[in-house]
Order: structure tokens, then sequence, then C-alpha cells
């Protein structure tokens, strides 16, 4: 005989386990399927093992839509305050590493742990492989486990970043399957390939502006031996069509060129290379050897259009790439299961009545800094919310 669950919801990491844990103490009959061998796996893994959980100011603005305003509803109805309240209740140590982003001072099983004694009425199978999901009066999955039958069914899968952790693309075909549309999906939060990497430069880090048409962040970069990586560049690769290139400013707040003008009039007989002195030594001697090769012995004697030249190549530098470090190092997925296909204020699909998506399998993509397990919190909430009242 197939069991019938009121909610069944596909994967166990951090927007299925809300949403199963809301809905379960809501009084629904839930159970979580995920072909992981323990739940969280992504939460485990992420702040360095110790789980960037929230961030304190959380805005729809800092996230990737196609709908720029899908996110608003989930996002006020639960708060990082209100996760917060969660983490203190179980009584999780936690401290502020950056202004608003909030870590485990010990480890992100405990956020893990959390989630699971929340969810502790709920029934876990874990190494369980869904095979297909079909729909009559009720929703039927076929799992290597046997065929079980729920009245909803969440996909909360996430999407195809770090596959070494088993992501999957579940949530979208399943999607596609019942009709909804997929927004163009693409690695975020990644790092960059150089088209002609710079090996020489491997662990150089310095504070620059990264900068997309009128997105920009200030923050710290780091050359790796193909490319680019660090908060900066992490940022600014979700806002990074194929093909495209940002621009970097290696020195952020000042005016390169009124700089280089200034270091020559105090500076007349130093050699060129005192222009680049703010910069880390090794990336100082790779730009004067690209750009001052043949320039004069001393400041006295170089011409104003070298120091704009110069000035151009550290203010202003759009490097070559060869694309990005893919899936295998993205952070999270761009794009997703279209927002117009879902409610703002259930994450159920508008012509699917029972099937509900959440997390990253949804196309909203958040910052860099504990902004998109925010949204996985908050999409599970209101769906857990919504599935409670739909089944009783």
């Amino acid at each position: 005989m197939t069991i019938l669950y009121d909610v069944a919801v596909l994967g166990a990491g951090a927007a299925g386990l809300m949403a199963a844990a809301t809905a379960q103490q809501d009084g629904a009959s839930v159970i979580v399927l995920d072909h992981a061998p323990e739940a969280g796996r992504k939460i485990l893994i992420s702040g360095g093992g110790r789980c960037n959980f929230t961030h304190l100011d959380t805005r729809p603005e800092n996230y990737l839509s196609q709908n720029r305003h899908f996110a608003r509803s989930a996002l006020a109805r639960y708060t990082p305050r209100d996760f917060l309240a969660l983490v203190e209740k179980h009584r999780i140590a936690w401290h502020e590493k950056a202004a608003g982003q909030l870590f485990c001072d010990e480890s992100a099983r405990q956020i893990v742990a959390m989630l699971l004694a929340e969810a502790v009425g709920c029934t876990l199978r874990l190494n369980t492989r869904i095979h297909d999901v079909t729909r009559g009066e009720d929703f039927r999955i076929e799992t290597d486990g046997g065929v079980l039958a729920a009245r909803s069914v969440v996909l909360a899968t996430g999407g195809l970043s770090i596959p070494k952790l088993g992501a999957s693309d579940l949530s979208l075909r399943l999607a596609k399957r019942f009709g909804l549309r997929i927004a163009p999906t693409a690695p975020a939060l990644v790092p960059l390939v150089l088209d002609s990497p710079l090996p020489e430069l491997a662990g150089v880090s310095l504070n620059i502006a990264a900068r997309m048409g009128k997105t920009s962040f200030q923050d710290g970069m780091v050359f790796t031996h193909r490319g680019l990586s660090g908060p900066a560049i992490l940022q600014i690769s979700s806002y990074c069509a194929e093909g495209e290139s940002p621009l970097l400013d290696l020195m952020p707040g000042v005016d390169a060129l009124t700089a280089l003008r200034e270091v020559k009039r105090e500076r007349p007989r130093a050699e060129p290379a005192a222009l680049l002195a703010a910069l880390p030594q090794r990336l100082a001697r790779a730009v004067a050897a690209e750009c001052l090769a043949d320039a004069p012995k001393d400041l006295a004697n170089m011409p104003d259009r070298r120091l704009a030249m110069l000035a151009e190549r550290v203010g202003r530098w759009r490097p070559v790439l060869a694309g990005t470090e893919g899936y295998a190092k993205a952070e999270v997925m761009r794009g997703g299961i279209d927002t117009r296909d879902l409610s703002s204020q259930t994450m159920e699909a508008r012509n699917v009545p029972g099937l509900f998506a959440i997390g990253e399998a949804v196309d909203v993509t958040g910052w860099l800094g504990g902004y998109n397990f925010q949204w996985a919190w908050a999409s599970g909430h209101v769906a857990g919310k919504a599935l409670a009242a739909r089944a009783r």
C-alpha cells in the first residue's frame, strides 16, 4: 500500500529542511527525501565550516532575478532577526564577522542539527534517489526505496553549483515536466579565469572596486594560478554575462591619474616604478614590466600621456577573460525556476496546485555574505506555512 503524506520535500538542504520543519510544526505530515548520505551538506562546508547563516541587512536589492520584486514578500515575512531568534533558541553561539554577516562560533553542524531538531516530527529518508514524479489526484513519487504519494511536493534540491556535493538538476527537470519555465542558468559567485593567466601573481591580494554597469563592489581580490578570485570578484561575477568582463579599479577611492601626477611632482628624480608603490610589490613589478618597460629613466621626463595610460591600466583595468571556474567552484547557481510561474506569497506554482519551489532552484540569487541562506530560510518558511494551510 502506498503511503500518502501531506507534503513531500525533495531535498534536505537549507530551504527544504526549513519548509519541512515549518509545515510539520503547523500540523502537516511531511517526508523529506535526499540522495545524499547526510542532510545539509552545503551548509556544512559554508563559511569555512562555520556557516555564514544570514546577513542582518538583507534587502530585496541584494538579489538578482528577472523579477527583482519577487523576493520582497518572503524576505519581509521571515527576516534575519527571525532566524537569529531560532539560532539563539537552540543556544548556538554566533559572532558578526563583518558588518551584518553572522557566523557560528563553533561549527556549521550546529545549524544542521538545529534544523533537524526543528523537523524532528518529519520522516527523513537519505540515500534515496528520486526516479520520477507524476501527478494524478495526488503526486506519485518513485524512488529507489519504493513509491510514495503526497498531496503537495516541494522542489528544494538546489541548483547546479558544487557538483562534488551531489548537485542535481532534478528540480529544474521536474519544473519543466510540470510546465514551469526556466530562467537561463549560469554559475554565480564564481572565480574568473583570465585569457592569459598570471601564475606568477598567484596569492597576491589587494582591495579593489569591481564594476559592471551601475553595479559595483569594493572588497578584496586575489590572483589565482588561472585568474581572479576574492569577495569583490565573486560578487561582480554574478553580474557578468558570458563574454563580458568587469571594470576593475586597483586603487579604489583614488583618482589614479591625479595620484600619479602627485608622485611625479613630489619625486621627479625617482624611477618610474615609484608610481606603483601603492600596489603589492609583485603586482607593481608586473604592471611596470607591461606599461613602463620603455619609459624615461626618471619621472621628471615622463610625459602626461604615459601617466594617463598607466592610470587607465591601474584605475580602469578590464581583464580579458576566458570564462569562469564554472559550477565546480561557484557558490550558487544564477537563474532557475522562473518566478513568473510562482506565487511570491506562497512559492506555489500558479498553474500546478500543490507544487512548490524554494531556495536556490528558484530564479533568486543573493550576494555573497549570508544572503542566499536568508533566501533559503525565508522561501522555505513561507512555503511551509502555505503547505500546512493546504493540508488542513
